[in-house]
Order: structure tokens, then sequence, then C-alpha cells
């Protein structure tokens, strides 16, 4: 999950199921990235930051894979989750 911290708040929600390329399950601005938000933390989903990564994974349609020039960048993020909740992807 992502959040730009701009003016216009925006937010987006990734799944990986560590079989296939994350996917992209919601994206908003303003009251709808709000709602994202607050339903991350209300289930303990870890949060980052990083507004160009949120506005590159915004241009993503609603249950299609990011593209492989995100992988990188979305796999950094995904470590940053697992680290944070104490787990360890699947091997």
């Amino acid at each position: 999950m992502n959040r730009s911290t701009t003016d216009t708040p925006l937010a987006v929600a990734l799944q990986y199921d560590g079989d296939r390329a994350p996917r992209v399950t919601a994206k908003g601005r303003d009251g709808i990235a709000d709602q994202i938000v607050a339903l991350a933390k209300q289930h303990g989903i870890p949060l980052q930051e990083n507004e160009a990564l949120a506005s590159m994974l915004a241009r993503v349609e609603l249950g299609e894979e990011i593209p492989e020039a995100l992988y990188l960048a979305v796999a950094q993020v995904i470590a940053f989750a697992y680290h944070l909740s104490g787990k360890s992807p699947r091997l």
C-alpha cells in the first residue's frame, strides 16, 4: 500500500500471493484513499509512503498484475511488509 503526501492523497493497495506478480486491488484519491488507508490500518496491513511508486501503480487497471518495470520497487515494499510483520516469504 502506498500513500501520496501531496495535496491530493493517493493510495494503492496490492495483493501478493507469492505465486504470480502482485495485483492492484484498490486505488483512489481523496476520500477513497483515506478509506483504503483506514481499512489497511484496521486489518494491520503495513503501509509505506512512496509518492512516485503510488503514482505509477495508480495507472495499472484494478485486478491487473503490476508491470515488470515495477517489480524491483514493489519487491522492496513487499520485503518491508514482511519485515514489519515478522514473516518470511515462501520459498
